[in-house]
């Protein structure tokens, strides 16, 4: 696995590799606005995480993780730490865990 020092360097890097696409946590899966595609859990791979804290507070933390499709869409979502809210599909959510 790659070692970024900050998130900005990593998505930076991460698109230079074609991972060009923002998904977004719903309550049924992986949401990506650019394409209007939704994902469940059985359609995607975290292939990598990667954890960055925020240098004067530690409560800014954040974790990126590196997502393919089955149909072969790569790309990131970022999330803070643990901070899951709302009615979030169960299998989603076991899925993002695992990957930790």
């Amino acid at each position: 696995m790659r070692d970024f020092d900050t998130l900005v360097e990593a998505l930076q890097g991460l698109k230079a590799e074609g991972y060009q696409y923002d998904f977004n946590l719903i309550s049924d899966g992986l949401h990506c606005k650019e394409l209007d595609l939704i994902v469940g859990a059985e359609d995607f791979t975290v292939e990598e995480i990667h954890r960055f804290e925020g240098d004067s507070n530690p409560d800014d933390s954040s974790i990126l993780y590196v997502l393919s499709t089955s149909s072969g869409v790569k790309g990131t979502m970022i999330d803070a730490y643990g901070t899951y809210s709302g009615a979030i599909d169960p299998s989603i959510l076991a899925k993002l865990k695992v990957a930790r």
